[in-house]
């Protein structure tokens, strides 16, 4: 028997802006997107909560924010970069836990229920972080959780960054305590998770190559869609134009042709645990 290749494809940055939300569940009810990761303090929350109860098929979990945007807890800005996050997990300057507690509520509170969590700019791979989103997880029942370490992209014929690629590199080397410590608390992550040395790069035809290379098992394939707006163009971010070309991208028939010729199987994780029935073993 063929093993299966399924394929969740999850936005981040729902709640960022408002054209950014627009792209998102554009790319879901034209396209390939079957999930997206809210930001609770994100300027555009509400229009994000608006929408996702409109869109009901749009499986939503948490993106939690460390780097960028204010606290909800104590309203002041969060560190701007990931070595400033890192310089305050280090002096205690931030209380992990109760912020990140803070932005699940809100989304609970909000009347949704997430289905997995991950985190803005990957912080959770630092260990304070980590420990505080696989308590959050444990105790919301949230199953699955993000691991934001690449399969091999070599084989694209683009190839990747030099940069991308070692920097990747060197976030595996955090894989052995990252999966001990979410086995810990009854989580899971997908076999695979493709997105990190391609974002903000991929266009039609780099998607369509991209399921080519897409390996047996579960992959989470982490996208950035958006309409660049007004909204968008203000905002601090350097992903501004090429939301619209990955949403271009994920709207493609050319990449549904392609998903069907490589035999992906396109799932969202309420799929993806319905399909491997292991829900009450894990949390046993």
């Amino acid at each position: 028997m063929t093993a299966r290749k399924q394929l969740v494809v999850n936005a981040d940055d729902f709640g960022f802006t408002p054209d950014v939300n627009a792209g998102i569940v554009e790319a879901h009810r034209d396209g390939i997107l079957t999930a997206a990761t809210l930001m609770a303090n994100g300027d555009a929350f509400d229009d994000a909560v608006r929408l996702a109860r409109q869109t009901p098929a749009l499986d939503i979990g948490c993106h939690l924010v460390l780097i960028g945007g204010r606290s909800l807890v104590t309203r002041r800005a969060f560190p701007a970069t990931a070595a400033q996050l890192v310089a305050a997990l280090a002096t205690g300057r931030i209380r992990v836990y109760e912020e990140l507690a803070a932005q699940v509520r809100r989304i609970v509170d909000a009347g949704l229920t997430p289905s997995h969590l991950d985190t803005h700019k990957h912080s959770h791979l630092a260990p304070p972080v980590l420990d505080a989103v696989a308590r959050l997880a444990e105790e919301y029942g949230v199953l699955w959780v993000r691991r934001p370490f690449d399969f091999p992209l070599h084989a694209l014929r683009g190839g990747v960054p030099r940069v991308k690629r070692l920097t990747s590199d060197v976030l595996g080397l955090m894989r052995r305590r990252f999966h001990r410590v979410l086995t810990k608390h009854g989580c899971r992550t997908t076999d695979h998770f493709a997105g990190f040395q391609i974002t903000g790069r991929f266009r039609t035809a780099e998607l369509v190559e991209l399921m080519s290379v897409i390996p047996e098992g579960s992959t989470e394939l982490m996208v950035h869609p958006g309409r660049c707006g007004p909204a968008l163009r203000a905002a601090r971010t350097r992903l501004k134009e090429s939301r619209e070309a990955e949403l271009e991208a994920l709207v493609a028939l050319e990449v549904r042709a392609a998903m069907l010729r490589h035999g992906i199987e396109l799932v969202n994780y309420a799929g993806l645990d319905w399909i491997e029935g292991e829900r009450d073993t894990l949390r046993a």
